[in-house]
């Protein structure tokens, strides 16, 4: 058994698998609870609005946990951040679960959401601490194709578990997600963060660390570039009952038809970037990524001015769309992380709090501004790819190092 583990420590599977499952626990947390809703309201007899403020809970304190965990994990190393935060979230969500009051269920999902923050910026940081550029890039593409099953999956399975036993049997099922997870994480990973590489925990030097980051304005550009780039997806996504249902009248039931193909486009392009990873830099990607989005973009404006609206008008170009944003993601995430190569875990943590502050703020505010308008949901995804341009051009174009000129270096292996 020890010389099985050891040799699979030594291969990337571990820690492609693992950190793949950390980056989940966000849609899971999000999507497999969506379907239970009238039942958790009845339960506790609350209006919807009420029990919306959970997904606002959870948002926020994700966003805000990921600043604490980034010098954390940067201080005390990877591992020791997501085996602890992996325990914070299984106790929140047996608070979830049984919780006899709604004050106590929205402590839970406050709860799940600073632990989500912690294994997803500690995890992230990790690829990056093992490997070069290019094989960093071709590992985080892999994770994005296994994060995309998320989506698709979570309300799938959430309706069944709340339809076959009850609502609180959706959050046992994440307290064993939180608990297998934990499990392979200890099991296979290591510790990437040298001892000579750790940073100062003091409030002076972590707040020194944070002004310097936050006018690091190549990186701060990067990683709005990409929050917005990701919006403009998101805004498709929290705005699918308008759409589908507003809009085209469907019913709850053909969501899958939105999201099903969306999924396709978001596998297909982490298929892509990983195939991409060995030929040419982050910063090739990159550019390749937005010209899809600029395509997805044209061809949404010129069909929604030219054609009536249908379900194929509307999905095809979303298909292109999502290709393009899960093309950018990895490319986007390393190119930040090598602006502050001393200082991953805070990298990692602001790019975090940063796309979800976005996708939190589309949701809030932007699409109930929009009503009952494709064009305007045309228009709002504009606006977004435009603002995630101009950040691209403030980033300032840099040459990048060539995949053929890297090699793997494993951190503390």
């Amino acid at each position: 058994m020890r010389l099985f583990l050891q040799r699979v420590r030594g291969t990337a599977l571990p820690m492609t698998l693992t950190v793949a499952l950390l980056s989940m626990i966000g849609p899971f947390t999000i999507d497999t609870y969506l379907p239970a809703f009238a039942a958790i309201e009845a339960e506790y007899d609350v209006s919807r609005a009420v029990l919306s403020q959970s997904i606002a809970f959870y948002l926020a304190a994700f966003a805000l946990s990921t600043l604490f965990w980034g010098p954390l994990s940067d201080h005390y190393g990877r591992l020791p951040i997501i085996i602890g935060s992996l325990i914070i979230y299984m106790i929140a969500s047996v608070v979830c679960a049984s919780a006899p009051t709604i004050g106590l269920f929205q402590l839970g999902r406050l709860l799940q959401g600073v632990a989500a923050g912690g294994g997803l910026v500690a995890g992230r940081a990790m690829i990056r601490d093992a490997y070069s550029p290019a094989e960093a890039q071709r590992t985080l593409s892999h994770i994005m194709l296994l994060f995309a099953v998320a989506p698709a999956v979570a309300p799938i399975l959430g309706g069944w578990l709340n339809q076959q036993f009850s609502w609180q049997a959706i959050f046992w099922f994440l307290l064993a997600y939180g608990s297998v997870t934990l499990l392979l994480c200890s099991l296979f990973l290591r510790e990437t963060l040298a001892l000579d590489q750790r940073q100062s925990l003091q409030l002076r030097r972590v707040l020194a660390t944070y002004r310097t980051t936050f006018t690091h304005r190549r990186f701060v550009a990067i990683i709005l570039s990409i929050a917005c780039a990701f919006s403009g997806l998101f805004l498709f996504i929290v705005g699918s009952p308008t759409l589908l249902v507003d809009i085209l009248g469907l019913s709850s039931r053909d969501f899958a038809l939105q999201f099903v193909p969306m999924v396709g486009g978001l596998m297909a392009g982490s298929l892509l970037s990983g195939a991409l990873a060995r030929r040419q830099s982050a910063l090739q990607t990159a550019r390749q990524a937005l010209l899809l989005m600029i395509i997805a973009l044209v061809s949404n404006l010129l069909q929604g001015w030219l054609l009536p609206l249908s379900l194929l008008s509307l999905v095809i170009p979303l298909v292109i769309y999502a290709a393009g944003v899960a093309l950018a993601l990895p490319a986007f995430t390393l190119l930040a992380f090598d602006c502050l190569p001393a200082n991953r875990g805070v990298a990692a943590a602001l790019q975090g709090s940063t796309q979800t502050v976005m996708a939190a703020l589309t949701a809030a505010l932007l699409v109930p501004l929009l009503g009952a308008s494709f064009p305007a949901f045309l228009l709002a995804q504009a606006g977004l790819l435009l603002l995630a341009l101009l950040f691209w051009l403030l980033a300032g174009e840099r040459s990048a190092i060539k995949p053929a000129d890297l090699t793997v270096q494993r951190v503390g292996q």
